[in-house]
């Protein structure tokens, strides 16, 4: 998906697969912080409502914010080392 966002080819699915790449990173980060948000008070409430800006018809949604404030630069200071990493993986198998 991030490979397709940040393609020379813009169609009107950088949206959506913007707001997959966001759920995608959450749902990594919650997998091993569940075990301990869920005692925090109304947290599926507030997850609710953080998943509901991420997908707001609106310029300053949750997912464009995220994605271009910290998974983009992360993913630019990064993406050789994933590329070569997966190309050997390619090779091996």
């Amino acid at each position: 998906s991030i490979k397709a966002i940040e393609s020379s080819s813009k169609d009107d699915d950088t949206t959506w697969l913007t707001y997959w790449v966001v759920y995608g990173v959450f749902s990594i980060a919650e997998s091993f912080s569940d075990i301990f948000l869920y005692w925090f008070p109304f947290y599926y409430a507030w997850k609710c409502l953080f998943l509901v800006w991420c997908m707001a018809p609106v310029s300053w949604n949750g997912s464009h914010v995220l994605y271009q404030n910290f998974i983009r630069p992360c993913f630019l200071k990064h993406h050789q080392a994933v590329d070569n990493a997966l190309s050997n993986i390619g090779t091996k198998a």
